[in-house]
């Protein structure tokens, strides 16, 4: 990080401003450094100059010093990451550090908010939006709301990029100009307004593009190929000291972003996968000996199979990507299966996409965005039960629901809603704070700037021995599918 000698010039606001941002966090020795965050006067020269940004919150307190606390977050506001002061190694969802150590260690992050210092002059700004990789429920929330949080700074020039990173190399499908009017309804629609794609271009094609253009603003909307793609656009930006921050709007709809309590588009998408859950049961406990099964989302992590799971209620097996199985054997899935039908004449089965994949026979490899190619689980496992059952002589009426397409593609709940406009929101005061390089995250409920490096250094997968996968197979009252030692 570099210094910020300015920052005597501005001390005297610094009561209540909190002007520029500081290298450490001066009132916690202990906060780690790969959390600090990149700063734009760490690539170029600048100043900051007072915001612009006003809440009505408070009313008119224009001119009113003593009150601008209520209007901006100081940056030396942080979080606390880990909030679980565990009293035993052997606790439950216990946690361990990269070193191995679980006792508790306070560690921070910077909050999110606005600031009541800028390092951009509104007038001067172009901003870029890009949505990349797959759907996921509240992508134009997130749009709409970076529109419409720059015009209310004054920003004029907003360019969305069509179709991903490759809209920067597409002749074809030229950026568009984003007013607030122009963005106002899109909210109200599944779907990306910018359209979304795999993959990405030559990095240097991207950089001579946003440089070309004169971008000083880049917002990037997706999930950890996304940032991992951001991350490496910072870098050549950071080269070649360009005047230009990047910013990142973590995007999964399997929530499997490090660090953070949940990503945009989750709770709408265990709120869809709960119906088609409950449409397989409807199904099943309508027939004779009926066998409802659900594939969902979730190529490494389980956590919309385990949630929906939960809120469904009727579920009698869930298979995660983190916890293996075996189908066959007296203490394998499928003999688990007919215990069930032969006492209740049902059995409801939710599998998560990745779960099992080391028992298909598939090619492997990677897609476009670096994400492994799965072989189909869900059919897979239907053929597995109509084999069995069939070679057994118990008659059953089984029903596959794949609800995938469905779930990506619908608007998102009003929870959703929110959480979208709050998260658009706060990427834009962070890249006026000149912060570079982070991405915004929901952590212990409390909206946080985090170093991109530390949220995708990893998928976030779902703990076996979490408290909240303990309370998923108490609610289905599973076995261990496992063949004991």
């Amino acid at each position: 990080m570099g210094c910020f000698p300015f920052l005597k010039k501005y001390d005297h606001g610094s009561k209540f401003f909190g002007c520029g941002p500081p290298r450490h966090f001066p009132y916690y020795p202990q906060f780690h450094d790969q959390f600090d965050l990149a700063h734009l006067c760490d690539q170029v020269e600048v100043e900051p100059i007072e915001s612009p940004y006003k809440t009505k919150s408070r009313g008119d307190v224009n001119g009113h010093a003593s009150n601008m606390h209520h209007m901006y977050v100081h940056d030396n506001d942080c979080v606390l990451i880990k909030v679980v002061h565990f009293g035993s190694e052997t606790s439950v969802g216990v946690q361990y550090d990269d070193n191995g150590e679980w006792k508790f260690k306070p560690i921070w992050a910077r909050r999110a908010g606005p600031r009541a210092w800028i390092y951009f002059s509104p007038h001067m700004v172009k901003a870029a939006i890009v949505t990349c990789g797959g759907l996921c429920p509240g992508l134009n929330d997130v749009i709409r709301q970076i529109v419409i949080s720059l015009e209310v700074y004054g920003v004029k020039s907003i360019l969305g990029i069509q179709y991903g990173f490759k809209g920067f190399v597409d002749n074809n499908h030229l950026p568009i100009m984003l007013t607030k009017k122009l963005v106002q309804t899109i909210n109200m629609s599944g779907g990306s307004f910018l359209g979304v794609s795999r993959g990405c271009p030559p990095l240097e094609d991207i950089v001579n593009k946003l440089e070309e253009w004169n971008v000083n603003m880049f917002f990037v909307i997706g999930g950890n190929g996304s940032h991992a793609g951001a991350l490496a656009i910072y870098n050549h930006c950071a080269k070649r000291k360009l005047k230009l921050v990047v910013v990142g709007i973590p995007k999964t709809i399997d929530n499997d972003i490090e660090l953070l309590d949940k990503t945009f588009g989750f709770d709408t998408a265990v709120e869809e996968a709960q119906r088609a859950i409950n449409a397989a049961y409807i199904e099943a406990s309508s027939a004779f000996n009926g066998v409802g099964i659900v594939k969902l989302m979730g190529r490494q992590s389980g956590y919309i199979t385990m949630y929906a799971t939960i809120a469904s209620g009727q579920v009698d097996i869930v298979l995660i990507p983190e916890v293996p199985f075996v189908m066959d054997g007296k203490y394998g899935i499928l003999d688990y299966m007919k215990k069930r039908i032969q006492k209740n004449g049902i059995c409801v089965v939710v599998i998560a996409e990745g779960a099992g994949q080391e028992q298909l026979d598939n090619n492997g490899g990677m897609d476009a965005s670096g994400n492994p190619i799965l072989g189909d689980v869900g059919k897979w496992f239907t053929n597995k039960v109509k084999e069995y059952f069939g070679k057994a002589k118990i008659p059953i009426d089984a029903k596959y629901i794949d609800p995938t397409y469905m779930i990506r593609a619908r608007a998102c709940n009003s929870s959703d809603h929110i959480f979208c406009s709050i998260l658009g929101q706060n990427a834009v005061h962070g890249a006026f704070a000149g912060y570079t390089n982070f991405t915004i995250g929901l952590i212990n409920t409390h909206y946080c700037f985090l170093p991109i490096p530390m949220v995708i250094r990893r998928p976030r997968m779902v703990d076996p021995n979490s408290i909240m996968y303990h309370r998923c197979v108490t609610s289905t009252g599973q076995p261990n599918f496992n063949n004991p030692k």
